[in-house]
């Protein structure tokens, strides 16, 4: 039987199980927790942004719960074992050099939120500064990550040429 591929971006999910699935994102800041019940054959990946510094930093919040909730609890309607859920966690890069590590925010916020509803986090690959591939095979825990070529410096200095305005914003 061939591989189905499902594709997540931003603010989505996805759950499945079998042998044959993979679910696959591309993440910089973002993060992603691919949950799974190995007894059961079923698990599932989410890609979300949780951390804002702005006043927006409430209801960004809410959009790291909820994806979390949808979920995990996703999973447990479809038989997955609360205490048999493992969790791998990748993401949270600091992709722009200079400004506040939103990266790393979001990796602690879903290691936090893991261990507060006890799930183990057996493994992952969290921060650095280059955006990353997921794989995830939700029927068996499997992971690959594969990282972008171009990694980015952390600290960078912006200059322009004489007579030429330049802002960044």
């Amino acid at each position: 039987m061939a591989q189905q591929r499902r594709y997540i971006s931003q603010g989505e999910f996805a759950i499945d199980g079998g042998g044959n699935t993979v679910i696959a994102t591309l993440l910089g800041s973002c993060v992603s927790a691919c949950v799974w019940d190995h007894d059961r054959g079923i698990g599932g990946m989410n890609h979300v942004l949780f951390i804002d510094d702005t006043e927006n930093a409430a209801s960004v919040f809410g959009h790291g719960v909820n994806g979390m909730e949808l979920l995990i609890n996703g999973l447990l309607r479809l038989g997955a074992d609360r205490a048999r859920l493992r969790a791998k966690v990748f993401g949270g890069a600091r992709m722009v050099a200079g400004l506040s590590d939103a990266g790393a925010k979001n990796g602690a916020f879903v290691q936090d939120y893991l261990a507060r509803e006890g799930i183990d986090h057996v493994a992952g690959d969290i921060g650095g500064t280059r955006a990353r591939r997921v794989e995830f095979w939700p029927g068996t825990g499997r992971a690959r990550v594969k990282y972008l070529a171009r990694e980015i410096p952390v600290e960078r200095v912006v200059t322009a040429p004489a007579g030429i305005d330049l802002e960044l914003f």
